[in-house]
């Protein structure tokens, strides 16, 4: 193989080529100071593939690639359908290779293999989806009266940095890529370091979709290096952020040196409101999905369950039963694997960092807290019981804190405005969800709950088609849905005077 890519054989035994270069200009090229990042399989600790990391000079002529293609008017002129077309072949190239990136997914992120498939699919139809918006983005004529005719016109942002995450990289990416390319932007897309590999493969598909050079760039590399390199770059117009709040911050001070256009999806500490009335068995399978699901890894994890007091105990049990029986720890490339690995050694220290914070401060440790070894002789991988913690108090630092992992906290309440009081005491609004068969209330809990998404009976269960983002510090936007090409047109006023004075 040549040195921009290596035959690698998965632990399912398919066989592929990755990339490993930087994707600039259609093309796959070495970081300038030959530095590189490598690829750990959480599963085992081994090395799976190096990768070159961009440096500020890679990310300086991917930003000028990016310039050229939203100037060019082989992109720049494109009819939208024709742009909407080309969305819906690599869609189509998507599904075609699907077994291949989620393949490449499980291996590098560590998720069960049929959660990879599934991310897949929703790539596959987020690419669908904006590429049939393309063609009905329009602006409108604004009647002032016949002295005057005005009209708007929603333009592309222009070049975009998107920087995605490492818990669902191609999803993420999709999320991102799909409104940007709808509206006729160009991009430097910068993945996450942990997890540099199924994003490679996707450029390809990219290429032979047949997207003009320049129009997306993929790069790799360290954040603190090539993340904040597109961050503060002059001649990038928009940053996309996908991540931590911390992060997020950061990302945010820097942007505002050039005042980016700027949409953030950050933390969580999504609440979970458990009443009376509920439907206990559907309130504890969503409640299990919403916290256990990819590892505990989602921003908008239901992690801080809420549950009316005459039921905690009862709700308790039939939990704690549903998590023992239905999250199965193990290989994720096996069919019945529920959980696979954390994404690395720093995630899985600090899951198991928060267990020991929640036993100082007096929490009931019920179930896991611990690393999981069975099956694992060698103690490799970063494999963690899924944990429950009860008797937690709105002050403790696991009531308070993102954990990110397979790690929820059970606390309880008297009353409807006791659960709004717990539910929106944190920093963070992203998620949240509210079981209960009243109808009514359940109406009146979503005007109120301080969160971007509320989920009546059922949790985590978003849609590409349903806007996602969140208030408070967990971020700035909306993306998916219509909402989600918002953040990458700009609108210009036209104004004509009909007067001829």
């Amino acid at each position: 193989m040549s040195d921009l890519s290596v035959e690698l054989t998965a632990p399912n035994g398919r066989k592929y080529i990755q990339p490993t270069g930087l994707f600039i200009n259609n093309e796959w090229v070495k970081s300038s100071d030959g530095k590189k990042i490598t690829s750990i399989n959480p599963t085992d600790e081994t090395d799976i593939a190096s990768v070159y990391a961009a440096s500020v000079d890679d990310v300086d002529t991917a930003v000028a690639a990016a310039r050229k293609a939203f100037k060019d008017p082989s992109w720049r002129d494109m009819s939208p359908t024709d742009r909407g077309n080309m969305m819906m072949v690599l869609s189509d190239l998507v599904a075609k290779h699907a077994d291949t990136l989620a393949t490449i997914e499980t291996w590098d992120n560590g998720k069960p293999y049929g959660d990879s498939l599934g991310d897949v699919g929703e790539v596959f139809g987020v690419l669908k989806y904006y590429g049939g918006y393309a063609d009905k983005i329009h602006g409108q004529v604004i009647d002032t009266g016949p002295a005057k005719f005005a009209y708007t016109i929603r333009e592309p942002v222009g070049v975009c940095g998107q920087i995605i995450p490492w818990n669902y990289p191609l999803a993420m990416a999709a999320w991102k890529l799909g409104p940007a390319l709808a509206c006729g932007n160009t991009i430097v897309m910068k993945a996450a370091e942990q997890t540099p590999l199924s994003i490679l493969y996707l450029a390809n598909l990219i290429k032979e979709a047949g997207f003009p050079p320049g129009v997306v760039n993929i790069l790799n590399g360290v954040g603190r290096v090539a993340g904040a390199a597109i961050a503060t770059h002059v001649n990038i117009d928009k940053i996309a952020f996908t991540g931590s709040t911390a992060t997020g911050k950061e990302i945010m001070k820097m942007a505002a040196g050039t005042m980016k256009n700027i949409t953030l999806e950050t933390g969580g500490k999504s609440p979970l409101l458990v009443f009376d009335d509920a439907d206990l068995e559907q309130a504890v399978k969503w409640a299990h999905i919403g916290i256990m699901s990819n590892q505990g890894q989602i921003c908008t994890a239901t992690s801080r369950i809420l549950v009316q007091d005459s039921i905690y105990d009862k709700f308790v049990e039939a939990f704690k039963k549903q998590v023992v029986e239905l999250s199965v720890v193990g290989d994720p490339f096996a069919e019945t694997t529920f959980q696979g690995p954390q994404v690395t050694k720093v995630q899985y220290e600090r899951v198991l960092g928060y267990v020991k914070a929640g036993k100082e401060e007096g929490a009931t440790l019920v179930s896991g807290g611990e690393a999981f070894t069975q099956g694992h002789s060698s103690g490799k991988g970063f494999f963690i019981k899924p944990t429950i913690f009860t008797g937690v108090k709105p002050s403790m630092k696991i009531f308070r804190e993102e954990v990110f992992g397979p790690f929820v906290v059970i606390a309880s309440f008297k009353a409807e405005e006791d659960a709004l009081e717990m539910a929106n005491d944190t920093t963070y609004g992203l998620g949240s969800a509210v079981f209960t068969k009243d109808i009514t209330r359940a109406h009146r809990i979503a005007r109120r709950i301080e969160a971007g998404m509320v989920w009546i009976n059922s949790s985590n269960d978003s849609d590409y088609r349903i806007p996602f983002g969140g208030v408070k510090q967990s971020g700035i936007g909306r993306e998916l849905g219509e909402a989600g090409l918002a953040g990458y047109t700009q609108i210009k006023a036209v104004h004509v005077n009909m007067t001829g004075e």
